[in-house]
């Protein structure tokens, strides 16, 4: 089914009340890769954060409207909340590229995924200098190739929450899921889960699962 272009690119302003949050499920950012972790050899951060950005802009457009009131594994949005949601992360990440504190812009928000992912593109790209930079996320202060890492993974993972709220099998790039997973096996170990960590415990998968299976399953999804 073929759908219109304006109704992809937009995340409607009249979702209907988001369902109870789970700790198991969480939508906030990764913590902090550990030292090193920035510049992982599988990929480097600024290709790994572009092309995140890229596939989740990808599910989005496939999105068909009678599909936007599903629940997602991230069990504190349906299908509209969670495309407002990766709206305003861009938003907010692209706050951050300019040196802005990304507080004082809202979690969800209206308005054109595409937009949105332009603005964080080019906030990120116009200065190579601001990979060596500290930037100021939500949760602290890194490096900015750290913080493309971190933004990748939550990308990569609401991308997975879409794919499976919809039905779709998005084309997944295999560095960008190597650098993600393992800034977050670095950077929040299984043993470090529990009050005041907004991380279910990981969910057990095979040593051969998928990549991205075994990504999701480190966030405390169940894939």
């Amino acid at each position: 089914m073929t759908q219109s272009t304006t109704r992809h690119q937009t995340a409607s302003p009249s979702a209907p009340a988001a369902a109870p949050a789970s700790p198991s499920v969480p939508s906030a950012p990764a913590p902090a890769p550990a030292a090193g972790s920035a510049s992982p050899s599988a990929a480097d951060p600024l290709s790994a954060f572009l092309g995140s950005v890229a596939l989740a802009v990808a599910t989005l457009d496939a999105v068909r409207p009678d599909q936007y009131d599903l629940p997602t594994p991230c069990e504190e949005y349906d299908v509209r909340e969670l495309a407002r949601h990766i709206v305003a992360v861009l938003r907010r990440f692209a706050l951050v590229g300019r040196g802005g504190d990304p507080m004082t812009l809202p979690h969800v928000a209206d308005g054109s995924w595409h937009e949105a992912a332009d603005e964080a593109r080019a906030a990120w790209t116009a200065d190579p200098g601001l990979l060596d930079r500290p930037v100021t996320l939500p949760f602290g202060t890194l490096p900015g190739a750290a913080a493309l890492v971190v933004y990748a993974g939550e990308f990569t993972v609401h991308t997975w929450d879409l794919a499976v709220a919809t039905g779709q099998s998005p084309a997944w790039d295999p560095a960008v899921l190597a650098v993600s997973l393992g800034a977050m096996e670095r950077a929040l170990p299984a043993e470090r889960r529990g009050e005041g960590v907004p991380f279910g415990p990981v969910v057990e998968t095979a040593p051969d699962a998928p990549a991205v299976d075994r990504l999701v399953a480190w966030y405390g999804r169940r894939p």
